[in-house]
């Protein structure tokens, strides 16, 4: 495994030149929680990346070595890194073949679950910690302490947004020392209405109702694009002919081919973005009971961008 030092510093300069050349993007994710302090290492990297930037970043990345290798699309499931599908919420895989162990890039152009514009959230080549927090917000137990860890810096900085990303009672609790959440936050996140947290059973309970809600959007949202990725990643494979050491332009004409055939530039508004939240929220209820609803969150301004 490449160590993690030569890899931070690796990313570091990709997106740094990137930015020096005119393209907004930021490093989000595991890399940036271990920026902020939350997390120790991380293996890959994830990068968003402005949409209209898509081209002058994708050739970037293509001429940009590690260790003197070039990198690759990764595998033959990854969709192009193009404007077309980023703005759909398509996300690219990269891989320079390092060994043992391959460095991957993962690309975004609209963050997952974000309520806002990332654009406007940058700290220097990093997203700032309210979109990582909410990038955060997946169906992996691994991210939920990530969020919890940021939204908690976001309330010691000042940043009363920080409420937002709580997810353990002794953190709400303990945090209601230093402040209290605004009209606004508790709006959006019903289970704030039951500051002070006194009911320690009660706030377990919604709060792993509340997790379960983001975990089946999320699982939801990934299995509408996997149902499309299935006969592209067939397609891709038959015209690539099994080769995947092509090069990133290469392999990039060959995955806009095939995905005009068989990825559909926006396939979660094509489902319905009410349609998922609705689906997620009833999933909760049979599982957890109906009265949680209630105390779960709209979500519905979490698909900005789409």
């Amino acid at each position: 495994m490449v160590p993690y030092a030569e890899l931070e510093s690796f990313f570091t300069g990709l997106v740094a030149t990137a930015q020096s050349r005119g393209i907004t993007c930021a490093i989000t994710s595991g890399m940036a929680c271990v920026h902020f302090g939350v997390a120790a290492t991380t293996k890959d990297c994830d990068v968003l990346c402005t949409v209209e930037k898509a081209d002058d970043f994708r050739q970037l990345i293509a001429e940009t070595p590690l260790r003197g290798l070039l990198p690759n699309y990764r595998g033959n499931i990854s969709p192009p890194l193009d404007a077309r599908w980023m703005r759909g919420g398509w996300t690219s895989h990269f891989t320079w073949k390092t060994k043992p162990e391959e460095t991957c890039l993962d690309v975004f152009g609209i963050a997952p679950r974000g309520s806002s514009a990332w654009e406007l959230q940058l700290q220097g080549i990093y997203a700032r910690p309210n979109v990582v927090a909410e990038m955060k917000r997946t169906n992996r137990d691994r991210d939920w302490p990530f969020a919890t860890a940021l939204g908690g810096q976001m309330l010691d900085e000042g940043d009363l947004n920080g409420w937002l990303h709580l997810h353990d009672v002794d953190v709400l609790r303990a945090s209601l020392k230093e402040s209290v959440p605004t009209p606004a936050q508790i709006s959006n996140r019903p289970i704030l209405k039951l500051a002070p947290f006194d009911d320690s059973l009660r706030i377990k309970r919604l709060l792993l109702a509340e997790r379960l809600f983001w975990s089946e959007l999320d699982e939801i949202r990934v299995h509408i694009y996997q149902a499309h990725l299935r006969p592209y990643l067939s397609a891709v494979r038959k015209a690539s002919g099994g080769n995947r050491e092509l090069s990133v332009e290469t392999g990039h004409a060959i995955r806009v081919e095939c995905a005009l055939a068989h990825l559909p530039f926006h396939p979660l508004r094509d489902h319905g973005l009410d349609k998922m939240v609705q689906t997620a929220r009833q999933n909760v209820g049979m599982t957890m009971g109906m009265d949680v609803i209630e105390w779960l969150p709209s979500a519905h301004e979490h698909f900005y961008g789409l």
